[in-house]
């Protein structure tokens, strides 16, 4: 694992000689599997609690085979990560799901309108309730979650689809306040 600096702007250093062994392996493993050690996996690394705590949720929500695909979870990410205009999130999770749906294209365009990316309908509908809570979770009501019911998504993708939305909104505030870096490999495809 190499030395990284300058991941965020708080002056809160990550002391690589101190880490966890636990917290080292993880991220050995995902040095080796993914190619790079994702910037906010460092940043959390400054405490045992607070990475155990993000990693158990993230990969709740999004590597456990739940009720959405991971292609429908990234494209989650995307749109609340465009909406509130978190360069980490967007970088990261535009890169994640290009490579997912092999098409930089249209992960691109699902980054910057997903409205205009053609895709289906039942899909449109998850993105616009994600858009809407994004933007006024207090305008949510009954209709929203009738509409998707009739897109067929079950009680249980609603309920995931809610908790994917409510974690990258949070994940994009904590991301966008500390200013942290995206990796330099989320640029290139």
């Amino acid at each position: 694992m190499k030395k990284k600096y300058n991941l965020w702007s708080l002056n809160i250093p990550i002391n690589f000689k101190k880490l966890d062994k636990e917290i080292i392996n993880y991220l050995n493993v995902c040095e080796k599997n993914l190619g790079l050690i994702p910037n906010i996996l460092l940043t959390n690394s400054i405490d045992k609690k607070r990475f155990e705590t993000f990693n158990i949720f993230y990969n709740r929500l999004m590597q456990d085979k739940n009720f959405l695909n991971k292609i429908e979870k990234e494209m989650i990410a995307v749109v609340v990560s465009s909406i509130n205009r978190c360069l980490y999130c967007c970088v990261s999770h535009s890169y994640n799901l290009g490579k997912l749906l092999k098409d930089p294209i249209l992960s691109k365009k699902i980054l910057i309108n997903y409205k205009t990316a053609n895709l289906t309908s039942k899909h449109q509908a998850m993105l616009d309730f994600s858009s809407k809570l994004t933007r006024n979770s207090y305008l949510i009501d009954d209709n929203d979650r009738n509409l998707l019911r009739r897109k067929k998504y079950s009680e249980k993708h609603i309920l995931e689809i809610i908790e994917i939305t409510s974690f990258f909104n949070m994940t994009n505030r904590i991301a966008s306040g500390t200013n942290m870096v995206p990796n330099k490999e989320y640029f290139s495809f």
